[in-house]
Protein backbone atom coordinates (compact mmCIF):
# COMPACT_ATOMS: atom_id res chain seq x y z
CA UNK A 1 0.00 0.00 0.00
CA UNK A 2 1.19 3.29 -0.64
CA UNK A 3 0.15 6.76 -0.29
CA UNK A 4 -0.05 8.88 -3.19
CA UNK A 5 0.30 12.92 -3.06
CA UNK A 6 -1.82 14.54 -5.57
CA UNK A 7 1.41 15.43 -7.95
CA UNK A 8 1.75 11.70 -8.77
CA UNK A 9 -2.72 11.60 -9.18
CA UNK A 10 -2.21 14.27 -11.51
CA UNK A 11 0.59 13.00 -13.32
CA UNK A 12 -1.78 9.46 -13.56
CA UNK A 13 -4.64 11.52 -15.30
CA UNK A 14 -6.85 11.35 -12.25
CA UNK A 15 -7.86 14.72 -11.80
CA UNK A 16 -10.95 15.74 -13.75
CA UNK A 17 -12.55 17.86 -11.57
CA UNK A 18 -11.63 20.70 -9.30
CA UNK A 19 -12.71 18.88 -6.16
CA UNK A 20 -9.58 17.67 -4.40
CA UNK A 21 -7.29 20.28 -2.87
CA UNK A 22 -3.65 20.32 -2.91
CA UNK A 23 -3.16 18.84 0.92
CA UNK A 24 -5.17 15.49 -0.42
CA UNK A 25 -3.52 12.08 -0.25
CA UNK A 26 -4.80 8.88 -1.44
CA UNK A 27 -4.10 5.13 -1.07
CA UNK A 28 -4.31 3.11 -3.80
CA UNK A 29 -4.63 -1.03 -4.86
CA UNK A 30 -4.59 -2.95 -7.47
CA UNK A 31 -7.10 -5.70 -9.01
CA UNK A 32 -6.03 -7.89 -11.94
CA UNK A 33 -7.21 -10.48 -13.70
CA UNK A 34 -4.65 -13.28 -15.37
CA UNK A 35 -4.55 -16.17 -17.84
CA UNK A 36 -2.07 -18.65 -16.48
CA UNK A 37 -1.91 -20.54 -19.71
CA UNK A 38 -2.31 -23.96 -18.82
CA UNK A 39 -0.43 -23.83 -15.04
CA UNK A 40 -0.54 -27.61 -14.82
CA UNK A 41 1.64 -29.26 -12.53
CA UNK A 42 4.31 -31.92 -13.51
CA UNK A 43 2.49 -35.35 -12.41
CA UNK A 44 0.94 -37.46 -15.03
CA UNK A 45 -2.53 -37.69 -12.34
CA UNK A 46 -3.97 -41.70 -13.38
CA UNK A 47 -7.02 -40.33 -12.31
CA UNK A 48 -7.63 -37.55 -14.48
CA UNK A 49 -6.85 -36.54 -18.36
CA UNK A 50 -4.31 -33.95 -17.72
CA UNK A 51 -2.84 -34.79 -21.44
CA UNK A 52 -4.41 -31.43 -22.19
CA UNK A 53 -1.67 -29.95 -20.50
CA UNK A 54 1.50 -28.95 -22.67
CA UNK A 55 3.46 -29.91 -20.54
CA UNK A 56 2.55 -33.74 -20.23
CA UNK A 57 4.43 -33.49 -23.89
CA UNK A 58 7.70 -32.52 -22.71
CA UNK A 59 9.47 -36.06 -21.56
CA UNK A 60 12.81 -34.25 -19.67
CA UNK A 61 13.38 -32.16 -17.24
CA UNK A 62 9.42 -31.70 -16.41
CA UNK A 63 9.57 -30.56 -13.00
CA UNK A 64 11.51 -27.93 -13.77
CA UNK A 65 9.97 -26.93 -16.65
CA UNK A 66 7.02 -26.36 -13.89
CA UNK A 67 8.87 -24.38 -11.45
CA UNK A 68 10.21 -22.26 -14.34
CA UNK A 69 6.54 -21.46 -15.64
CA UNK A 70 5.41 -21.16 -12.41
CA UNK A 71 8.06 -18.49 -11.25
CA UNK A 72 7.49 -16.71 -14.95
CA UNK A 73 3.64 -16.07 -13.74
CA UNK A 74 4.85 -14.83 -10.26
CA UNK A 75 6.98 -12.77 -12.00
CA UNK A 76 4.32 -10.82 -14.01
CA UNK A 77 1.90 -10.93 -10.74
CA UNK A 78 4.94 -9.12 -9.21
CA UNK A 79 5.02 -6.43 -11.62
CA UNK A 80 1.58 -5.94 -11.78
CA UNK A 81 0.48 -2.31 -10.64
CA UNK A 82 3.96 -2.03 -8.65
CA UNK A 83 4.78 1.33 -10.56
CA UNK A 84 1.62 2.83 -9.37
CA UNK A 85 0.67 1.19 -6.21
CA UNK A 86 4.38 0.13 -5.17
CA UNK A 87 2.58 -3.11 -4.56
CA UNK A 88 1.88 -6.30 -6.08
CA UNK A 89 -2.24 -6.69 -6.62
CA UNK A 90 -4.13 -7.02 -3.50
CA UNK A 91 -6.73 -9.08 -5.50
CA UNK A 92 -6.00 -11.13 -8.55
CA UNK A 93 -8.21 -13.50 -10.55
CA UNK A 94 -6.79 -16.08 -12.12
CA UNK A 95 -8.19 -18.76 -14.34
CA UNK A 96 -6.41 -22.13 -16.79
CA UNK A 97 -4.98 -23.48 -13.27
CA UNK A 98 -4.82 -27.14 -12.58
CA UNK A 99 -5.75 -27.30 -9.27
CA UNK A 100 -5.08 -25.48 -5.64
CA UNK A 101 -1.51 -27.42 -5.61
CA UNK A 102 -0.12 -25.13 -8.77
CA UNK A 103 -1.56 -21.84 -6.72
CA UNK A 104 0.16 -22.97 -3.41
CA UNK A 105 3.24 -23.08 -6.04
CA UNK A 106 2.32 -19.69 -7.56
CA UNK A 107 2.33 -17.93 -3.85
CA UNK A 108 4.67 -19.58 -2.69
CA UNK A 109 7.34 -18.69 -5.35
CA UNK A 110 10.38 -16.58 -4.12
CA UNK A 111 8.71 -13.32 -5.78
CA UNK A 112 5.66 -13.34 -3.44
CA UNK A 113 6.20 -15.52 -0.48
CA UNK A 114 6.91 -12.19 1.38
CA UNK A 115 3.26 -10.82 0.13
CA UNK A 116 1.17 -13.66 2.08
CA UNK A 117 -1.03 -14.35 -0.43
CA UNK A 118 -4.36 -16.49 0.72
CA UNK A 119 -6.00 -18.91 -1.98
CA UNK A 120 -9.83 -19.33 -2.63
CA UNK A 121 -10.35 -22.37 -5.21
CA UNK A 122 -12.78 -25.13 -5.66
CA UNK A 123 -11.89 -27.79 -8.11
CA UNK A 124 -14.53 -27.23 -11.62
CA UNK A 125 -16.02 -29.86 -14.07
CA UNK A 126 -13.67 -28.49 -16.82
CA UNK A 127 -13.28 -31.56 -19.48
CA UNK A 128 -10.02 -30.17 -19.76
CA UNK A 129 -9.28 -30.21 -15.93
CA UNK A 130 -8.83 -26.33 -15.51
CA UNK A 131 -9.99 -24.06 -12.82
CA UNK A 132 -10.57 -20.32 -11.44
CA UNK A 133 -8.96 -18.73 -8.96
CA UNK A 134 -8.52 -15.99 -6.32
CA UNK A 135 -5.81 -14.80 -4.55
CA UNK A 136 -5.75 -12.05 -1.98
CA UNK A 137 -2.91 -10.14 0.16
CA UNK A 138 -4.40 -11.57 3.63
CA UNK A 139 -3.12 -7.74 5.38
CA UNK A 140 -5.49 -6.20 3.01
CA UNK A 141 -8.64 -8.30 1.94
CA UNK A 142 -10.39 -11.11 4.16
CA UNK A 143 -12.72 -13.36 2.76
CA UNK A 144 -16.03 -13.34 4.57
CA UNK A 145 -17.69 -15.71 1.77
CA UNK A 146 -16.58 -18.10 -1.10
CA UNK A 147 -18.88 -20.12 -3.53
CA UNK A 148 -18.77 -21.96 -6.60
CA UNK A 149 -21.37 -21.84 -8.75
CA UNK A 150 -21.66 -24.42 -11.84
CA UNK A 151 -22.62 -23.04 -15.90
CA UNK A 152 -25.19 -26.53 -16.63
CA UNK A 153 -25.41 -26.28 -20.40
CA UNK A 154 -26.41 -29.33 -22.61
CA UNK A 155 -25.73 -30.56 -26.29
CA UNK A 156 -28.77 -29.95 -27.99
CA UNK A 157 -28.25 -33.14 -29.97
CA UNK A 158 -26.74 -35.58 -27.54
CA UNK A 159 -28.37 -33.83 -24.71
CA UNK A 160 -25.37 -34.70 -22.60
CA UNK A 161 -23.93 -31.96 -20.68
CA UNK A 162 -20.79 -29.55 -21.64
CA UNK A 163 -18.82 -29.78 -18.58
CA UNK A 164 -17.08 -26.49 -18.50
CA UNK A 165 -15.44 -24.15 -16.00
CA UNK A 166 -17.63 -23.23 -12.37
CA UNK A 167 -18.13 -18.97 -11.81
CA UNK A 168 -16.24 -18.06 -8.53
CA UNK A 169 -17.72 -15.99 -5.95
CA UNK A 170 -15.80 -14.25 -3.08
CA UNK A 171 -17.35 -11.57 -0.95
CA UNK A 172 -15.19 -9.56 2.15
CA UNK A 173 -13.43 -6.80 3.19
CA UNK A 174 -10.79 -5.02 1.24
CA UNK A 175 -9.14 -3.10 4.31
CA UNK A 176 -12.29 -2.88 5.88
CA UNK A 177 -14.87 -2.47 3.08
CA UNK A 178 -17.14 -5.29 1.55
CA UNK A 179 -16.72 -6.07 -2.00
CA UNK A 180 -17.70 -8.80 -3.89
CA UNK A 181 -15.99 -10.41 -6.73
CA UNK A 182 -16.77 -12.88 -9.27
CA UNK A 183 -14.00 -14.65 -11.41
CA UNK A 184 -15.12 -16.56 -14.96
CA UNK A 185 -14.01 -18.51 -17.75
CA UNK A 186 -16.61 -18.13 -20.22
CA UNK A 187 -16.91 -21.26 -22.58
CA UNK A 188 -14.26 -21.04 -25.81
CA UNK A 189 -15.03 -20.83 -29.36
CA UNK A 190 -14.23 -23.89 -30.36
CA UNK A 191 -16.19 -24.66 -33.95
CA UNK A 192 -16.66 -20.81 -34.69
CA UNK A 193 -17.85 -17.56 -32.55
CA UNK A 194 -21.45 -17.53 -33.86
CA UNK A 195 -21.87 -21.62 -32.72
CA UNK A 196 -20.57 -21.34 -29.45
CA UNK A 197 -22.51 -17.93 -28.53
CA UNK A 198 -24.97 -19.72 -26.59
CA UNK A 199 -22.77 -21.10 -24.15
CA UNK A 200 -21.31 -17.63 -23.55
CA UNK A 201 -24.51 -16.20 -23.22
CA UNK A 202 -25.45 -18.93 -20.69
CA UNK A 203 -22.14 -17.75 -18.81
CA UNK A 204 -23.38 -14.73 -18.96
CA UNK A 205 -26.81 -15.25 -17.44
CA UNK A 206 -25.50 -16.84 -14.91
CA UNK A 207 -22.88 -14.05 -14.01
CA UNK A 208 -26.29 -11.71 -14.05
CA UNK A 209 -28.03 -13.60 -11.81
CA UNK A 210 -25.13 -13.73 -9.00
CA UNK A 211 -24.82 -9.68 -9.64
CA UNK A 212 -28.63 -9.34 -9.43
CA UNK A 213 -28.79 -11.56 -6.03
CA UNK A 214 -26.15 -9.47 -4.54
CA UNK A 215 -27.74 -6.59 -5.19
CA UNK A 216 -31.17 -7.19 -4.35
CA UNK A 217 -30.10 -7.42 -0.97
CA UNK A 218 -27.68 -4.13 -1.61
CA UNK A 219 -28.47 -2.23 -4.09
CA UNK A 220 -24.79 -0.26 -3.35
CA UNK A 221 -23.29 -3.33 -3.43
CA UNK A 222 -19.26 -2.92 -4.50
CA UNK A 223 -19.48 -5.55 -7.14
CA UNK A 224 -16.53 -6.55 -9.23
CA UNK A 225 -16.38 -9.09 -12.47
CA UNK A 226 -13.66 -10.04 -13.95
CA UNK A 227 -11.95 -12.82 -16.39
CA UNK A 228 -11.27 -14.52 -19.57
CA UNK A 229 -14.42 -14.08 -21.09
CA UNK A 230 -13.83 -15.51 -24.68
CA UNK A 231 -15.96 -12.86 -25.83
CA UNK A 232 -14.81 -9.08 -26.59
CA UNK A 233 -16.67 -6.14 -25.17
CA UNK A 234 -19.46 -6.06 -27.65
CA UNK A 235 -20.39 -8.91 -28.30
CA UNK A 236 -24.11 -9.79 -27.04
CA UNK A 237 -23.03 -11.61 -23.58
CA UNK A 238 -21.57 -8.39 -22.16
CA UNK A 239 -23.37 -5.86 -24.40
CA UNK A 240 -26.80 -7.06 -24.24
CA UNK A 241 -27.30 -9.68 -21.01
CA UNK A 242 -24.62 -8.04 -18.51
CA UNK A 243 -25.56 -4.25 -20.40
CA UNK A 244 -22.48 -3.12 -19.61
CA UNK A 245 -21.57 0.56 -20.10
CA UNK A 246 -18.68 2.37 -22.00
CA UNK A 247 -19.53 5.62 -20.24
CA UNK A 248 -19.27 6.28 -16.86
CA UNK A 249 -22.73 8.44 -16.71
CA UNK A 250 -24.71 5.82 -19.18
CA UNK A 251 -24.27 3.57 -15.87
CA UNK A 252 -27.33 3.92 -12.88
CA UNK A 253 -28.17 2.54 -9.63
CA UNK A 254 -26.91 -1.43 -10.44
CA UNK A 255 -25.78 -0.82 -13.45
CA UNK A 256 -21.74 -2.05 -14.65
CA UNK A 257 -19.35 0.02 -16.02
CA UNK A 258 -17.07 -1.66 -18.58
CA UNK A 259 -13.57 0.19 -19.11
CA UNK A 260 -12.75 -2.57 -22.00
CA UNK A 261 -14.82 -1.19 -24.42
CA UNK A 262 -12.74 1.79 -24.68
CA UNK A 263 -9.61 -0.20 -24.91
CA UNK A 264 -10.90 -2.28 -27.75
CA UNK A 265 -12.58 0.50 -29.97
CA UNK A 266 -9.42 1.45 -30.24
CA UNK A 267 -8.04 -1.72 -31.34
CA UNK A 268 -6.62 -2.80 -28.11
CA UNK A 269 -6.18 -6.58 -26.91
CA UNK A 270 -5.31 -9.03 -24.67
CA UNK A 271 -5.05 -12.17 -26.59
CA UNK A 272 -4.43 -12.61 -30.51
CA UNK A 273 -5.43 -14.67 -33.23
CA UNK A 274 -4.47 -15.04 -36.81
CA UNK A 275 -3.20 -11.73 -37.21
CA UNK A 276 -6.22 -10.02 -35.37
CA UNK A 277 -6.32 -8.86 -31.60
CA UNK A 278 -9.35 -9.62 -28.67
CA UNK A 279 -9.74 -8.30 -25.73
CA UNK A 280 -11.09 -11.30 -23.65
CA UNK A 281 -9.99 -10.37 -20.70
CA UNK A 282 -11.87 -8.03 -18.83
CA UNK A 283 -12.85 -6.70 -15.60
CA UNK A 284 -15.90 -4.62 -14.90
CA UNK A 285 -17.53 -3.12 -11.89
CA UNK A 286 -20.67 -1.36 -10.45
CA UNK A 287 -22.05 1.77 -10.27
CA UNK A 288 -21.09 2.47 -6.45
CA UNK A 289 -17.25 2.07 -7.56
CA UNK A 290 -18.04 5.62 -9.89
CA UNK A 291 -19.04 7.91 -7.12
CA UNK A 292 -16.92 11.06 -7.23
CA UNK A 293 -16.33 11.48 -3.58
CA UNK A 294 -13.34 9.57 -1.97
CA UNK A 295 -14.07 8.18 1.67
CA UNK A 296 -14.53 5.00 0.38
CA UNK A 297 -12.81 2.86 -2.58
CA UNK A 298 -13.83 4.42 -6.14
CA UNK A 299 -12.50 3.81 -9.44
CA UNK A 300 -9.45 5.44 -10.28
CA UNK A 301 -8.09 3.83 -14.16
CA UNK A 302 -8.26 0.43 -16.16
CA UNK A 303 -5.30 -0.82 -18.02
CA UNK A 304 -4.11 -3.78 -20.11
CA UNK A 305 -0.91 -4.92 -18.70
CA UNK A 306 1.29 -5.72 -22.05
CA UNK A 307 5.12 -4.50 -20.55
CA UNK A 308 7.29 -5.34 -23.62
CA UNK A 309 8.83 -8.13 -22.41
CA UNK A 310 5.32 -10.23 -22.33
CA UNK A 311 5.31 -10.23 -25.96
CA UNK A 312 6.97 -12.34 -28.94
CA UNK A 313 9.46 -10.59 -30.09
CA UNK A 314 10.07 -12.06 -33.43
CA UNK A 315 8.84 -14.65 -36.09
CA UNK A 316 5.84 -15.62 -36.90
CA UNK A 317 3.89 -14.43 -33.66
CA UNK A 318 6.06 -10.78 -33.43
CA UNK A 319 3.83 -8.82 -31.10
CA UNK A 320 1.85 -11.29 -29.84
CA UNK A 321 1.56 -12.40 -25.82
CA UNK A 322 5.01 -14.96 -25.45
CA UNK A 323 2.94 -17.69 -24.68
CA UNK A 324 4.73 -20.75 -21.95
CA UNK A 325 4.55 -23.37 -25.01
CA UNK A 326 4.57 -23.87 -28.23
CA UNK A 327 4.69 -27.05 -30.69
CA UNK A 328 4.87 -29.19 -27.80
CA UNK A 329 8.43 -27.50 -26.18
CA UNK A 330 8.58 -24.45 -23.36
CA UNK A 331 9.21 -21.15 -24.60
CA UNK A 332 10.16 -19.99 -21.22
CA UNK A 333 7.66 -17.31 -22.23
CA UNK A 334 4.52 -16.35 -20.04
CA UNK A 335 1.10 -16.65 -21.41
CA UNK A 336 -0.99 -16.27 -24.58
CA UNK A 337 -3.02 -13.73 -22.30
CA UNK A 338 -1.94 -10.44 -21.29
CA UNK A 339 -3.32 -9.64 -17.85
CA UNK A 340 -5.84 -6.57 -16.92
CA UNK A 341 -5.79 -4.28 -14.09
CA UNK A 342 -7.98 -1.72 -12.64
CA UNK A 343 -6.96 1.04 -9.58
CA UNK A 344 -9.09 1.58 -6.62
CA UNK A 345 -8.16 4.52 -4.42
CA UNK A 346 -9.21 5.88 -1.14
CA UNK A 347 -8.79 9.24 -0.07
CA UNK A 348 -6.31 9.10 3.43
CA UNK A 349 -7.31 11.32 5.99
CA UNK A 350 -4.78 13.78 7.19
Amino acid sequence: MKEINLLLLLFATLICCNSFSQDKKFKAHTIAFYNLENLFDAEDDPNKYDENSPIMAIKKDRPFVYQKKVHNMARVIADIGYDFTNNTPAIIGVSEVENINVLESLVNDSLLLKKDYGIVHFDSPDVRGIDVGLLYQKRLFTPTHKSSHPLKIYNSATKKRIYTRDQLLVSGKLEGELIHILVNHWPSRRGGEAVSRWMREAAAKVNKRLIDSIQSKDPYAKIITMGDLNDNPTNSSIKKILKAKRKKTMVGLKGIYNPMITFYKKGLGSNAYADSWSLFDQIMITQPFLEKEYSSFRFHKAGIFNKNYLTTKKGRYKGYPFRSFSNNEFTNGFSDHFPVYIYLIKEVVL
